[in-house]
């Protein structure tokens, strides 16, 4: 697999030159985004982005399909901003991994990422009708999810210390399923804790309670 790293003033402009050293489009490559670089105070100090681009050895019909739909969608929002190919496959998704970067970058999040929620569902589900199967994808912007999933766990594993010291469980707010799923991953091989969904729709909730325990009532 040919793999190059660039540099320039923004990651996007790395990118670019990257594809054209590569002769490629974007849908050809993976992109792992080193470094996104900072300006300086006048002009001294600063650092140039750095971004690692790969050729992908045979052509992915989810990725080029996938590529195709969040580009348009992004033109036709009138953001200014660029989807790039993080990683062709994650297992754990079981699909390929989309980073968005640019100017309007930050408009695409939204309220509590529920923005970034809603595109990602669109560009799910027209791809998969695209390719006539189901797509997984994950579209994330400025590493904003890579942040909340962080952020996830550690408040998993602060809780899950607060459910064993008072021995009562707790309830977190309403997540939407990909975080609750991060609560559970965080916590699923903890000793003396467990968790459990409870609710419906946009209002479910993760429940962690002590193992030893019974479980909440009205859990599914």
């Amino acid at each position: 697999m040919k793999e190059i790293e660039t540099t320039a003033k923004t990651t996007d402009e790395a990118v670019e030159l990257a594809l054209r050293e590569l002769d490629a489009d974007r849908a050809d490559v993976e992109i792992d985004v080193v470094s996104r670089g900072k300006a300086g105070l006048f002009g001294i100090g600063g650092e140039p982005a750095r971004v690692r681009v790969r050729l992908l050895e045979a052509p992915n019909e989810v990725v080029s399909a996938t590529t195709d739909v969040l580009t348009n969608l992004l033109s036709k929002m009138g953001v200014s901003a660029m989807a790039n190919l993080r990683q062709v496959h994650s297992e754990e998704l079981d699909g390929p991994v989309f980073e968005v970067e640019g100017e309007d970058s930050g408009l695409l999040i939204g309220r509590r990422g529920e923005t970034l929620r809603a595109l990602q569902f669109l560009v799910k589900y027209i791809a998969s009708k695209r390719v006539e199967t189901r797509v997984n994808v994950m579209v994330d912007v400025e590493g904003y999810q890579d942040r909340r999933y962080k952020s996830l766990t550690g408040l998993a594993e602060r809780v899950a210390q607060n459910v064993v010291r008072s021995g009562r469980s707790i309830t977190l707010e309403p997540m939407p399923a990909n975080e609750r799923r991060v609560v559970h991953m965080a916590l699923s091989e903890h000793r003396q804790v467990a968790t459990e969904s409870m609710g419906t729709g946009d209002s479910r909730q993760v429940v962690i309670y002590l193992k030893e325990q019974e479980q909440p009532e009205n859990l599914p």
